[in-house]
Formats: C-alpha cells, sequence, structure tokens
C-alpha cells in the first residue's frame, strides 16, 4: 500500500510493543534460518556419513522443523505487518484532520499567533495548549518512525524467508531423492526374518477389517536370527518420539462427522512428510492394506504391534529390522512450491497438513490409546 505519514502519526500511541516481543518474528525466523542452515550441513555430510540412511533421514527431519518454523516466522511477520497497516488505515482520517489543523497553526505568521480574539488570556491559553500538544505529537511522531522502521524490517525479513525457504524446499526434495535411492540400493540386501509368504497372502485375501488383519497377522510365525537385546517396550511408555511430524487431528475413539470411531489417533501432516520408527522393531507388515492405503505393521516386542497407515510411499519390507528413527515412508500428496507456501490462506492457517496418517497401537491383540506413549502429541 502508498503510506501517507502524517495521517498516521497518532495511530501508535498505545500500541503493545512488549507484548509483541515475546512472539518476535524475526526471532523466529532467524531460529529457523539456522536450522535450515544446519540441515545443508546435514546433507552434505550425508555423503560420506557410514550410514548414509540414517544421515539422511536426520537430515530430512532437520529440513521439515526448519521450514516449519520459517513459515511460522513468516506468517507471524505478516500478521504484525497487517496489523499495523490496520491501525494506519483506520486512524488516518481523524489524524489527517488534526494535523491539518496543526500545521496550519504552525505556518501561521507569528504575529498573528499573538493575537488572540479574547485578548492576553485567550492568548496565553493558546499558547498553553500548544506547548502541551507539541510534545505529545513529537512522541507520537517517534513511536512512528519506530513502526515503520519495523515496517522496513519485516519486508526485508519476508524477502530473505521467501529466498531462503525456496532454497530449503529444494534441499529436502534432493534429501528425499538421496534418500529413496539409498533405500532401493539397501532393498538388495536379503529382510533379516522372514514369515511364511502363502500364510501371509491367505491372510490379505481374506482380511475383511485392519482389526482382523492385525489380529491374524499374529499367528504368522517370524524365522531368521536372534532378536537383539533391546530394553522392553512398556518401559517406553510416555517417551516415544510421534512417527511423523504433525498434529492430531483426531483423538482415540473419537467419532468423526460421519460418527465413525477407530481406535487410534489420526495425525494431519505435511504432504511428503517423512515417516519414522520411534523404537527398534520389526517389519511384520508392509503393502497395500484394504482402503488404508500403504500400511507398515511394526512389532517392538511379541505382546505389541504398532499400525502406521496411509503412506504415499513405504521404504520397509515384511521382515526388516528397525532401528529407532528409521525411516519407514513418505506420506503422499505433492509437496508445494514456494509460491503456494507464502499464499495469504496459506500463511494464515501456519502449515499445509493435508496428509493423514493413522496410527494404532496394539496390546495382546487389543487396541490401547497410543497418546499415554508419546512425549508429544503435537511437533
Amino acid at each position: 500500500m502508498t503510506w501517507r505519514l502524517l495521517p498516521a502519526v497518532l495511530a501508535l500511541v498505545s500500541w503493545p510493543l512488549a507484548a509483541l516481543a515475546q512472539d518476535d518474528p524475526a526471532l523466529t525466523a532467524q531460529r529457523a534460518s539456522a536450522m535450515l542452515e544446519r540441515a545443508a550441513l546435514g546433507m552434505a555430510e550425508a555423503e560420506e556419513a557410514r550410514d548414509r540412511v540414517e544421515a539422511l533421514t536426520e537430515t530430512i527431519r532437520a529440513y521439515e522443523e526448519g521450514l516449519a518454523a520459517l513459515r511460522e516466522g513468516m506468517r507471524r511477520a505478516a500478521i504484525r505487518e497487517q496489523s499495523i497497516e490496520i491501525v494506519f488505515e483506520a486512524e488516518q482520517d481523524r489524524l489527517g484532520r488534526l494535523l491539518g489543523v496543526l500545521q496550519s497553526m504552525q505556518s501561521a505568521p507569528a504575529p498573528l499567533l499573538m493575537i488572540h480574539p479574547s485578548g492576553p488570556v485567550g492568548t496565553a491559553r493558546s499558547g498553553m495548549i500548544l506547548s502541551d500538544v507539541t510534545p505529545a505529537v513529537a512522541a507520537e511522531a517517534t513511536a512512528l518512525r519506530d513502526q515503520l522502521q519495523e515496517l522496513a524490517v519485516l519486508r526485508a525479513l519476508q524477502g530473505e524467508a521467501e529466498a531462503q525457504l525456496a532454497r530449503g524446499l529444494t534441499g529436502v526434495q534432493e534429501a528425499r531423492v538421496a534418500l529413496s535411492q539409498s533405500m532401493a540400493e539397501r532393498r538388495t540386501l536379503p529382510p533379516r526374518f522372514t514369515q511364511d509368504a502363502q500364510a501371509l497372502q491367505d491372510l490379505l485375501g481374506d482380511a475383511e477389517t485392519l482389526d482382523s488383519f492385525a489380529i491374524a497377522l499374529r499367528s504368522v510365525d517370524l524365522v531368521g536370527g536372534a532378536m537383539p537385546d533391546m530394553p522392553a517396550f512398556s518401559a517406553a511408555e510416555g517417551s516415544l518420539p510421534m512417527p511423523v511430524r504433525g498434529r492430531v487431528l483426531r483423538g482415540f475413539n473419537t467419532a468423526d462427522a460421519a460418527g465413525i470411531t477407530r481406535p487410534g489417533l489420526i495425525l494431519a501432516t505435511e504432504p511428503r512428510a517423512i515417516v519414522t520408527a520411534p523404537w527398534a522393531m520389526t517389519v511384520r507388515y508392509a503393502g497395500p492394506l484394504l482402503n488404508y492405503g500403504n500400511v507398515a505393521i511394526l512389532e517392538p516386542e511379541g505382546d505389541y504391534m504398532l499400525i502406521l497407515a496411509g503412506m504415499g510411499q513405504l521404504y520397509v519390507r515384511a521382515g526388516d529390522l528397525l532401528t529407532a528413527g528409521a525411516p519407514v515412508g513418505l506420506m503422499g500428496g505433492t509437496a508445494p512450491d514456494r509460491e503456494e507456501l507464502i499464499t495469504p490462506e496459506a500463511l494464515s492457517s501456519g502449515e499445509d497438513l493435508s496428509e493423514t496418517l493413522y496410527m494404532e497401537l496394539r496390546e495382546a491383540a487389543e487396541p490401547v490409546d497410543p497418546t499415554p506413549w508419546f512425549a508429544s502429541t503435537d511437533q
């Protein structure tokens, strides 16, 4: 917009600067910038890493966190700029009239200012009024100058953030491609454990629900080497990281708009977000299942199963042994480009969480609420 400075002089008299200092978009953007720089460094180091898959997985998560933080900074900057504009627009007519009067008084010849219809007393009173008004206007002009400087900073911040957002989107896409290539190379190795392939196919053919498939899958034995010694999974309750960055869209046994309840959590995620194993687990099943899309059923130990459903791409196969934090797959959808991410609608929501991952935890074949098991159900 075109700024008309004089009409806005008094607009910022009571602007709550101290309250907004705790929500500084510049600080948020600086933190995001540091996160993205570390992610870019991780991408470079992944080429020489002993475990390239692990390094690339960590790089993708770092990019996701940094990009989310950067968008939050841009969102706050846009909100702050819009707030200042609204105040300016709302006050400009009244302030314009007031400043016009003050300018007229200031431009009048000095002898005329000394003449008042009511005589010397009136002249003295008008002088007192001017002496009271002038410092207030000066203070408000200083406040305006500070706000205009802040606007300049906000606009420069958003310009740099857009450029960094573009670099970050390119970096995370390159990391995803590199991870997919590394996982494809790893698939040339045989799975650590095997299970009766015919029995598994029979289960798939007979499956009518996710519940029935998960229960029946427990009867298919794993054959392979000894399982590594691991702490008891039950001891991990309350400390597990979420398998994907996002937020809980629907809780355990919470009815949706159609009145349907599911014994798990529905997580809203960004397109192409990486899904990782929150604990060392054996993959009991990986592939499409019913209308759930790509599903991974993971077993941390004999009595427990973690079901992750709705992914667009899987990195794992039945029989794989995953370490904590290992990649399981990617969410579906198309990753938005820079132009899509900086639209007012996208910035107002803060995130583009258009994909959903269904997560179910089972103990002794019965679903249990996963919420208490995770350190945080929103990331």
